[in-house]
């Protein structure tokens, strides 16, 4: 039987704090408002309105979705870049029989847009999930581990009965990340395809 792993996508597979913030700023910017990034950067990874919600009145949110969605393919999506180990994350997936499905809490075009400029090739790919509702997404897929950088991501995969595999490239450190209950650490994803086999290995023995 297929056995599927499931991957986060902001600063778990990709480096897209630049383009996120800027792009943050961008459509914050055009309501009259100004975001620091530092603040910007520990709400990475939460839906876009709860972030700009932050920063906006109710009625203004969704101008500067649209702003931001806008902005962020022509602007962000070129600079985003592979963090070190995620092509590598892919291959060992499939060396061992697996699947690979994107669970994000970005819009599935944008998802896509950011996995072809970087060359990352999913079986599947959900996006505007956030947190537990990941886990919907993950059950129906019948994935067995989720990996990805944020307590949101644990809380997934926990709803899922997954294994929570997290990396430290995020904004959430390893204190919050083991809080949240996480299963594995690991500090990037060069950890994830030697972790991964020796998983395999005992899930098979």
């Amino acid at each position: 039987m297929t056995w599927t792993v499931g991957f986060d996508l902001d600063m778990t597979l990709v480096d897209s704090r630049e383009g996120i913030i800027a792009t943050m700023q961008t459509a914050i910017g055009q309501q009259g408002v100004t975001a620091d990034r530092e603040d910007l950067w520990q709400l990475l990874g939460h839906p876009l309105d709860h972030t700009l919600g932050h920063w906006l009145p109710e009625n203004q949110i969704e101008q500067a979705v649209a702003t931001y969605r806008q902005e962020y393919l022509v602007h962000a999506v070129p600079i985003t870049t592979p963090l070190p180990g995620a092509h590598e994350a892919f291959a060992t997936v499939r060396d061992l029989g697996g699947r690979v499905v994107v669970v994000s809490a970005k819009v599935a075009p944008a998802v896509r847009a950011v996995l072809e400029h970087v060359g990352l090739v999913p079986d599947d790919v959900v996006g505007e999930l956030f947190g537990e509702a990941k886990g919907t997404a993950l059950r129906e897929h019948h994935a067995g581990i989720y990996v990805g950088d944020h307590a949101g991501d644990v809380h997934g995969a926990r709803v899922a009965g997954a294994t929570s595999v997290v990396v430290l490239t995020g904004p959430n450190d390893r204190e919050t990340l083991e809080r949240a209950g996480a299963d594995v650490i690991l500090s990037d994803l060069t950890e994830f395809p030697g972790w991964l086999r020796a998983h395999r290995a005992g899930a098979t023995a």
